[in-house]
């Protein structure tokens, strides 16, 4: 299972309605859409995955940075998107990868 949940640093509130794309990389390099989503009031996306099996390899998730940031009063943030590349080593294991965000900057880690 990947989960994700957005923080906005900025406003000090969880990041609801960011558009969320998760991908896997394909043993050709190309990139396939696995699942889009949006966050939720509580700045959390937790059914990317549901009902999928996953594979062992290479996943991204994309933020829609700008969007969102537009939306709460940020004309210019300096980021569009975020993009996460992470690895699935043990595909039975969740994988929860968080984002911190602010117009300017932003951090991520593999939570729990």
């Amino acid at each position: 299972m990947i989960t994700t949940h957005v923080l906005d640093l900025t406003r000090g509130v969880p990041g609801a309605g960011v558009h969320v794309t998760l991908e896997h990389r394909q043993a050709s390099g190309e990139w396939t859409t696995v699942a889009r989503g949006q966050t939720d009031q509580n700045g959390r996306l937790s059914n990317l995955t549901h009902g999928r099996t996953l594979d062992v390899g290479t996943y991204r998730l994309t933020f829609d940075t700008a969007t969102y940031h537009r939306a709460h009063g940020i004309a210019e943030p300096f980021f569009p998107h975020v993009q996460i590349d992470f690895e699935v080593r043990d595909a039975a294991q969740h994988f929860h990868v968080p984002l911190l965000v602010s117009p300017y900057g932003y951090s991520t880690y593999r939570g729990s």
